[in-house]
């Protein structure tokens, strides 16, 4: 790997080292944002030296930097990303020998910490930024469970200005999270939850980070769930364009997708939009807020030959012409003389949203294994339909009944994060009940954990979805 502007640290033996740990591939590493303020804010402690590990560098057991062994640390910093980065952190763990603090973060760890908890000395709810000395040194501050169950929450700010550059996920490019959370309501989605209150950086501290990162990278990679809902978006692409990058934001709404945001970003290979259902009917139950004429006038008015369109299915309420309305909207964008690119998957009903109450599948009438039956239906069926106009990528149904499971476990799961669960290890050890829907009553793991929001709040737009899905809850 190539890294430019790497941070580097004169060794002391008398200072604490630090593993930062990211348990996935180093392209997605070097590219979290969350992973490299850990990292800055580590080293710019006298007392310790911070070092990276990802699973595909010396299979995560060695540091990037020195290859200093994991076992020689003194603590171990997990950022758990994905649900299934649990079994690769797991397995670091047990391979390396390693005996020191062992604390994960993250915002798997912050939608449910307790499948966690029997591997970890400590679990961090929330944002960290500036919290790290209290984190090592296990001292009380919001976020550190269980000393502490409330969820921490920060500003956005500019300390740090200068990162480690190299290709990552979005090329060679300087990364700026220009916002956190989100002002959407979409039923489906954690982030409004978990990252609550949405927030936006600056236009004066995205310049900032901008101008101190010149010559580095050619490209600017505008972070945020929605980066075009940014009230300045448009002033921030043409000042960082004028300064003689090429701005790409790392996703695009197609109701806010125009002419002038077509202009201003030029010419693209790849639209990237995310309709997530076929029928309207179906948005109105996500709450997505986006209509199909939407998502056409962005495919048109683009100058992008291909447009890659993410979908979900195993919906509450939904059918096969749910399913034939994805088809048809693919053949009319394939009309406009586009390529299409399609990847789709089941709804992971996660915690904290207005669906944690469905089972995985999303009808309400069917049990857990009869619900991942009729997904493998209607994934076949999806298939069979968009194979002759897309490029498509339907996900493994029991993949993501794996996700599920380890989503909404409770400590129980902790004893399986040793192994690779499979659907075969589900059905053996009855874990399908974390795939079954809850009663409105049921009281969740992360009930206890203080998320700043009414459960109440999120109960009623379950009530809501399920009235507009036609579904007597």
């Amino acid at each position: 790997m190539r890294e430019f502007n790497p941070f580097f640290k004169k060794f002391s033996s008398k200072a604490k080292k630090i593993a930062v740990i990211y348990p996935n591939r180093y392209v997605g590493g070097i590219s979290n944002t969350g992973i490299q303020r850990l990292y800055f804010e580590v080293n710019r402690e006298e007392k310790y030296i911070a070092e990276r590990f990802y699973t595909d560098v010396f299979n995560g057991l060695r540091s990037v930097e020195s290859a200093t062994p994991l076992e020689k640390f003194d603590v171990a910093l997990f950022s758990i990303q994905y649900e299934e980065d649990a079994f690769s952190a797991v397995r670091i763990l047990s391979s390396s020998g390693f005996s020191g603090k062992k604390i994960a973060g993250g915002p798997c760890i912050t939608q449910n910490p307790f499948p966690y908890l029997k591997h970890f000395d400590r679990v961090f709810i929330g944002e960290a930024e500036n919290a790290v000395r209290s984190i090592v040194e296990d001292e009380l501050t919001d976020g550190l469970f269980p000393l502490s169950n409330k969820r921490r929450v920060v500003s956005l700010d500019t300390e740090m200005k200068r990162q480690i550059v190299a290709d990552g996920a979005y090329g060679k490019a300087i990364l700026i999270e220009m916002g956190r959370g989100c002002p959407r309501g979409c039923r489906f989605c954690i982030v409004r939850q978990i990252y609550s209150p949405p927030r936006w950086r600056s236009r004066d501290s995205i310049i900032e980070i901008a101008e101190e990162n010149i010559g580095l990278a050619g490209k600017v990679a505008l972070i945020a769930p929605s980066p075009t809902d940014h009230p300045e978006f448009l002033e921030i692409v043409s000042e960082l364009q004028n300064m003689g990058y090429e701005v790409s934001p790392s996703s695009i709404r197609a109701d806010r997708f125009d002419e002038e945001h077509a202009e201003l970003l030029g010419d693209v290979k790849t639209l990237t939009l995310a309709p997530e259902a076929g029928s309207e009917r179906l948005r109105e139950v996500l709450n997505k807020g986006i209509s199909e004429e939407d998502v056409m006038q962005a495919a048109e008015i683009s100058s992008a030959k291909k447009i890659k369109l993410y979908f979900m299915f195993g919906l509450p309420g939904e059918t096969y012409s749910d399913l034939d309305e994805i088809v048809r909207m693919v053949e009319k964008i394939r009309n406009l003389g586009k390529s299409v690119q399609v990847s789709i998957n089941p709804l992971v009903p996660k915690p904290h949203t207005p669906f944690q109450w469905l089972p995985y599948g999303g009808d309400l009438s069917k049990n857990a294994m009869e619900n991942i039956k009729e997904l493998k239906k209607k994934r076949d069926y999806l298939y069979s339909k968009l194979r002759r106009i897309a490029d498509v990528e339907i996900e493994n149904i029991e993949r993501f009944a794996v996700q599920t499971v380890i989503s909404r476990g409770d400590e129980s799961m902790g004893d399986f994060l040793d192994r690779k669960v499979r659907l075969s290890t589900i059905r053996k050890f009855r874990l399908e009940r974390f795939l079954e829907g809850f009663s409105p009553d049921y009281e969740f793991p992360w009930d206890r954990i203080d998320m700043g929001y009414r459960k109440n709040r999120i109960r009623r737009e379950f009530e809501i979805s399920m009235e507009k899905a036609g579904i007597e809850f």
